[in-house]
């Protein structure tokens, strides 16, 4: 028997709007537009996998950002689990940063 208390369906949307809650605390600027998010899927079971990124391989802030975004994934109603991968593959560079935040910076 499905329950039916939880029938809203996750977006990718509905995902990157909740991870612009985590905001990088050395640069001030959240994850999703700094560019560290690389990759997102909502598999059919509703776990939510993102593959992302670090500004520099040694951010003393890595597990602390790693665990902000799995907490914000689980945030959202619906979602059952959160996989999240750290990878520097591609290395991440300013040129990932969103032109709103580019614009704000002074950067373009």
């Amino acid at each position: 028997m499905r329950k039916m208390s939880e029938n809203t369906k996750i977006t990718k949307e509905m995902v990157l709007e909740k991870l612009k809650e985590v905001i990088d605390p050395e640069i001030g600027i959240d994850v999703v537009n700094l560019g560290l998010i690389y990759e997102l899927k909502i598999n059919p079971d509703n776990t939510v996998y993102v593959k992302m990124t670090m500004t520099t391989p040694g951010c003393p802030l890595t597990m602390w950002l790693l665990q902000a975004v799995e907490q914000k994934i689980l945030e959202i109603p619906g979602v059952k689990d959160a996989e999240i991968e750290l990878t520097f593959d591609p290395p991440w560079t300013p040129d990932r940063i969103s032109e709103e935040v580019k614009k704000k910076l002074g950067m373009l």
